[in-house]
């Protein structure tokens, strides 16, 4: 069985362009930064510490000869060092204490579970780029790779991502007075989720903006709209933005509003039996 090709980004566009598949599916993940990553490693750290601690003490009894205190100490720093994270992350699928604390998965580059191999990897890779460099080779890739992946990633084809979505705050405005009569008329197409998802963020920080900053995103942004919007009314950037939103929420809720209306004209016929088809 062929293996998934690995994901590509989008050749036009920047940070918010989703991941693509070779099979040209994409994928609308959140890549992990270099430093939220980094603080999910150090409480695996700091994990990885106490248990060896722990092992320590639990062997301190022990009575035995130098090069049996070598070969235990060999093997507790193996076990707690690769063989716990190995276990650790293959069992959850990709998730660790640290990763759960943050709210990251390590997945594979075609967004996939990683299994024992990648563990693996990332284990043993950990290893001399966390804890023989004290985390400045697992920090210094990090930051110079553009999806911050560290060295170990790059080995066992994975890379961190955030399934942690922040709390969305309810908008609710109607199309501003100043275009109700171009509503009426306006064909608004369907804006990509990244791009909506950015307008829906300035209207929920403009407040907290200063006016400079306010009236240069919004003419970003509206820049970007505009292809999706005909006519293209002669307002500020803010309340053509305003407006776009608002009308593509009230067409969006009709047609859902519709929708449900078919349904419901169609729920006995869908619930009805042939004629004979005996009840059972």
């Amino acid at each position: 069985m062929s293996q998934p090709a690995p994901l590509e980004r989008s050749a036009v566009g920047g940070a918010d362009d989703p991941l693509v598949t070779g099979e040209a599916v994409a994928l609308d993940v959140r890549p992990a930064s270099a430093v939220i990553r980094a603080g999910g490693t150090a409480i695996d750290v700091l994990v990885s510490v106490v248990l060896l601690l722990a092992v320590v003490l639990a062997l301190a009894g022990l009575d035995a000869d130098e090069a049996a205190w070598r070969a235990v100490g060999i093997s507790s720093l193996v076990f707690v060092l690769v063989v716990v994270p190995t276990a650790v992350e293959t069992a959850t699928r990709g998730r660790s204490l640290g990763k759960l604390a943050l709210g990251l998965r390590v997945v594979r580059d075609d967004g996939g579970a990683i299994g024992v191999r990648h563990a693996f990897v990332r284990a043993m890779t950990g290893v001399l780029e966390i804890y023989m460099t004290f985390g400045g080779l697992a920090a210094l890739v990090g930051f110079l790779d553009p999806s911050s992946k560290r060295l170990g990633d790059i080995l066992a084809g994975t890379h961190g991502q955030v399934e942690r979505a922040p709390q969305v705050v309810a908008q609710s405005f109607g199309v501003p007075a100043p275009l109700l009569g171009w509503a009426r008329v306006a064909d608004v197409g369907r804006l990509p989720d990244p791009l909506e998802r950015r307008v829906a963020a300035f209207f929920r920080n403009a407040p907290h903006l200063v006016p400079s900053s306010r009236a240069r995103i919004a003419a970003e942004l509206a820049a970007e709209v505009a292809p999706y919007v005909e006519p293209v009314p002669a307002v500020a950037d803010e309340l053509f933005l305003a407006g776009v939103v608002a009308l593509r929420r009230e067409r969006d809720l009709a047609a859902l509003n519709r929708e449900a209306e078919r349904l419901a004209r169609l729920e006995p016929v869908l619930d009805d039996r042939p004629v004979g088809f005996p009840r059972r």
